[in-house]
């Protein structure tokens, strides 16, 4: 794609991007969002081709959504004070066994992301997988561990 043709289909998508992100952030926050999304295009505009729409939205939605997720209060499991009353540190000891009979790399990503707060982009490059498989392996690992939770609570 040129320059030119980059510009004239921003102009005209402009308005719908920041509608898109209207949907999910304040007004500042939006217009913001959808800055970053254009210079991440611009980057690569050699590469892009039309329509650019389709990419354009998934990208303003993922910004988006990532803004909103940095602003939930998450402390990594590695800052619970063991101040904390009886139930709870019960809770996180069993979580930690729980997590302690996932395989390897399940473990792995599920400690680096939740404990140590890492991005999985920075998880990706530390264990040379992809993005997209580290989000799979961390999903099976949530998911592995809430059914043992959840069979445990049975139990009880």
């Amino acid at each position: 794609m040129t320059h030119e043709e980059f510009n004239m289909q921003v102009r005209l998508l402009r308005p719908l991007l920041r509608g898109v992100a209207c949907r999910y952030l304040d007004d500042d926050e939006a217009e913001d969002t959808v800055q970053d999304v254009l210079l991440r295009l611009w980057q690569m505009v050699a590469e892009l081709h039309s329509p650019l729409e389709p990419l354009a939205r998934r990208l303003v939605r993922n910004f988006a959504i990532d803004k909103l997720r940095r602003k939930l209060p998450m402390a990594p499991l590695a800052e619970v004070s063991d101040d904390d009353d009886d139930v709870d540190s019960e809770l996180l000891e069993h979580t930690m066994r729980i997590v302690e009979t996932l395989p390897d790399m399940q473990q792995l990503v599920l400690r680096l992301r939740h404990m140590d707060g890492m991005t999985m982009h920075d998880i990706a490059q530390l264990t040379g997988s992809t993005e997209v498989a580290l989000r799979q392996t961390l999903s099976r690992a949530r998911k592995a561990v809430l059914k043992k939770m959840k069979n445990h609570a049975k139990e009880e």
